[in-house]
C-alpha cells in the first residue's frame, strides 16, 4: 500500500515528528496499468459507500470520428505512450496513449484505470 499522508520530511530536508498514527483514509493503492487483452474489469470500493470500475485489460475502444460518429474499434497494440516509453513496449493503456486500432490511430481521452472504459479520438 502507498501512504498519501503528510511526509516525515520538511521542505528543507529536516525531519518532522509524528503527531499521530497513519489513518485508513490516507492509504493509497498501486496504479491500475490497463493492458491490451480480453476485457477484464475490477470493482474497487471507495469512500462514501461508492465504487470505481477499473479496467485491468481492454480489447475495444470507443472512437469519436471527425464527423461526430462514435465507432467501436478493436485494439491491436499501443503505438506510443508519452507518459512512459516503457508502457508502449508493455502495451499499457493510459490517457494520452496512441493506439493502433482497426479504424486507424487513436489517442485515448479517458482514464481506463479510473473509469473502466477506453474512449479516444481518431488521429488524422
Amino acid at each position: 500500500m502507498q501512504y498519501q499522508g503528510r511526509s516525515p520530511r520538511k521542505r528543507t530536508g529536516g525531519r518532522r515528528r509524528n503527531f499521530r498514527n497513519k489513518r485508513k483514509h490516507e492509504l493509497g493503492t498501486e496504479s491500475t496499468e490497463t493492458q491490451v487483452g480480453e476485457t477484464r474489469l475490477k470493482i474497487v470500493e471507495t469512500r462514501g459507500n461508492t465504487h470505481k470500475v477499473r479496467a485491468v485489460e481492454a480489447d475495444t475502444v470507443s472512437v469519436a470520428t471527425a464527423d461526430g460518429d462514435v465507432v467501436a474499434a478493436t485494439i491491436d497494440s499501443v503505438a506510443e505512450n508519452p507518459s512512459n516509453p516503457n508502457y508502449a513496449r508493455r502495451n499499457i493503456i493510459t490517457k494520452g496513449a496512441v493506439l493502433d486500432t482497426s479504424e486507424g490511430e487513436v489517442r485515448v481521452t479517458s482514464r481506463p484505470g479510473q473509469d473502466g472504459q477506453v474512449n479516444g479520438v481518431l488521429l488524422d
